[in-house]
């Protein structure tokens, strides 16, 4: 696993050439959803090591930021993700939104424990629908801190209703738990991934959603021609 994080706004590092070359396709994914959701959490859980319980919550998100990781897809290519992680307070709006064209897939985001990030999840939704259009993006629901049981305000069923209402697949996660953590990121690819191959999305010039990575060689060091040694007689 590889992972990169850059500042606001700006791509991060690139992954080593190494990496890279046998992936077949490059992913651009982003998770929306309103402040204090976990998004940063969650994002932070799959791309990097587990960090100890003690560890500090992240601090808010600023416009957006970056990172990658390689996946190797069970049946496919290995495939470049992309991700963005997105600010949700409303004044960084302006910021988020002009990135949400070039999206291929979309991590819905909401809190267990706080019902109005539940229902703002359709505002998120029609967010990218009128940015992009329809039928460009797809799209995976998450319900976050899936272990605060005790304080949960928002059902599996309500949001299982929501889901299916909104044409998307529901999972619970906890980055504190590491539950469904890398599940719903296979998810959304192979979500992807097969409707690339069944051409409901298509790779198009001018947009970064999906990118194919051309296999390059792998560069050789110069030969050296060899010198007869001299003649130790």
């Amino acid at each position: 696993m590889d992972a990169w994080r850059g500042g606001r706004g700006r791509a991060g590092p690139r992954l080593p050439a190494m990496e890279t070359r046998d992936c077949g396709y490059q992913f651009r994914i982003a998770l929306l959803g309103d402040a204090a959701v976990g998004k940063t959490s969650l994002l932070r859980r799959y791309v990097r090591p587990p960090e100890p319980q003690a560890a500090a919550e992240p601090e808010p998100t600023v416009g957006v930021e970056f990172y990658s990781r390689v996946l190797q897809l069970p049946a496919g290519p290995r495939i470049k993700l992309q991700l963005w992680d997105t600010a949700g307070h409303e004044r960084f709006r302006c910021i988020t939104r002009s990135f949400y064209r070039s999206l291929v897939g979309v991590l819905l985001v909401f809190d267990v424990t706080n019902r109005e990030s539940f229902e703002h999840i359709q505002y998120w939704h029609q967010e990218v629908l009128s940015t992009q259009g329809p039928d460009k993006a797809i799209f995976l629901l998450i319900g976050h801190k899936s272990d605060l049981q005790s304080t949960r305000c928002v059902s599996t069923q309500e949001a299982e209703d929501l889901a299916a209402s909104l044409g998307m697949t529901f999972l619970e996660t906890s980055a504190t738990n590491n539950c469904n953590v890398e599940l719903a990121f296979d998810v959304l690819t192979t979500a992807i991934q097969q409707a690339l191959q069944q051409g409901h999305i298509r790779l198009e010039e001018n947009w970064g959603g999906v990118r194919l990575i051309h296999n390059a060689p792998v560069p050789r060091p110069p030969s050296r021609k060899q010198h007869p040694a001299p003649c130790q007689c």
